[in-house]
């Protein structure tokens, strides 16, 4: 960064050299010359006659103004000289120096408003010149990122309407049956009143991770975060999960390695591996395998979360942790929800340190979730290798 402005620094100091020398050079000159040399006569002729014709002094009083101020003052007026040249020339490269700030001030100028113009600025400025262009290629990402997120929020628009629409037409239709119909027996008002009660809890739903990608977006914050057993949290949740898994008819395989700490809030990371595990069961065929593994790689905590069922196009595996994302297959079916619970998992899994990836393979499909291990627990597992290796 210190050899950056290196031209500058050198035209600067050239201009100042300059300065200097031409005022020394004007400064010797009026000495040798003017006062004593070769104009030395007519310069003294020159004062008389202003003495006495503009001031009306005698030719006796001029010769002694001339003698006494400057033939006795020769240095003095030498120092004067070169002061104030030397002045002239510093305010001259002054002006040089804010011409550079005016040429600045236009490229920033031009740059608000022609993005797409790149920042030209003379060859002593190319450094401010490639910082301004790298600033104009950021605001165009940025404006580029803000469209998108544009087209999402309308995008968003369109599937709340297409996902609240249909369970909320079918609460309206069935709870209208019930309210017209008097002649309903009582197994056709309840299973009615079951269809309502069914699509009003979609609708509970699709509201419920809306509100919560709000909530994330708007509270970046951090949370207090404390070391968490993961290894506890995983058993457990895997095991409120049992019911949905015998629902659906699925196999769960649970492979998790004791003593793995993390540090982080637990209600944030339990949803994370709650939403990635309803995915896994909306998408798996019935009578399918899901698998749960957990170990430790490094200083990582490792978790993977692996369904058999429908397979995620090469294509959209970059997509699927976007929000408001869902499969083009899942759109019309009663799997999966507004397309927000991966975009939470993902935030909150970034926002511990973590990273969440997925891959397929045409019949599994696995997520791998990726936390940084408590130091605490580092040392345990440290302390349990080297007492292994003792015995």
């Amino acid at each position: 960064m210190e050899g950056k402005y290196t031209r500058l620094k050198r035209k600067m100091l050239l201009l100042v050299v300059l300065g200097t020398i031409v005022a020394g050079g004007v400064g010797l000159f009026v000495l040798e010359v003017v006062i004593d040399g070769a104009l030395q006569d007519p310069f003294a002729r020159f004062f008389l006659w202003a003495a006495t014709s503009l001031f009306g002094q005698t030719t006796e009083q001029a010769q002694m103004l001339y003698q006494h101020y400057i033939r006795n003052n020769k240095q003095e007026i030498l120092t004067l000289c070169t002061i104030v040249l030397m002045l002239i020339a510093f305010y001259l490269a002054m002006g040089r120096f804010t011409r550079w700030l005016d040429q600045i001030s236009a490229a920033t100028q031009r740059m608000v408003e022609d993005p797409a113009e790149p920042v030209a600025l003379p060859r002593e400025l190319a450094p401010i010149q490639a910082d301004l262009n790298a600033i104009q290629r950021q605001l165009e990402a940025k404006a580029v990122a803000a469209r998108e997120n544009e087209q999402r929020k309308g995008d968003l628009v369109a599937f709340l309407a297409h996902d609240l629409k249909t369970p909320l037409t079918s609460v309206v239709g069935y709870l209208t049956l019930l309210r017209d119909g008097p002649d309903l027996d009582e197994e056709q008002r309840a299973k009615f009143t079951g269809i309502a009660l069914d699509k009003a809890l979609r609708l509970e739903e699709l509201l419920g991770e809306f509100f919560d990608i709000t909530r994330m977006d708007l509270d970046s914050g951090e949370e207090e975060r404390h070391p968490i057993q993961l290894s506890m949290l995983l058993e457990q949740l895997s095991d409120e999960f049992y019911p949905i898994f015998a629902e659906k008819q699925l196999r769960c395989s649970v492979e998790i390695q004791h003593h793995l700490v993390v540090l982080g809030d637990p209600d944030k990371l339990a949803r994370v591996f709650d939403n990635v595990l309803r995915n896994a069961v909306n998408y798996s065929v019935p009578g399918g395998q899901v698998d749960i593994r957990a170990k430790s790689v490094g200083r990582q905590a490792e978790i993977t979360i692996r369904n058999e069922g429908l397979e995620i196009p090469e294509g959209e595996l970059a997509n699927i942790f976007q929000k408001f994302y869902r499969l083009d297959a899942a759109r019309s079916t009663r799997t999966g929800g507004a397309g927000l619970g991966l975009a939470i998992a993902k935030e909150i899994v970034e926002s511990h340190g973590g990273s969440i990836r997925c891959e397929s393979n045409g019949r599994f499909t696995s997520f791998i979730i990726t936390l940084p291990l408590h130091k605490q627990a580092r040392h345990t597992a440290r302390r349990g290798r080297a007492g292994a290796g003792s015995t």
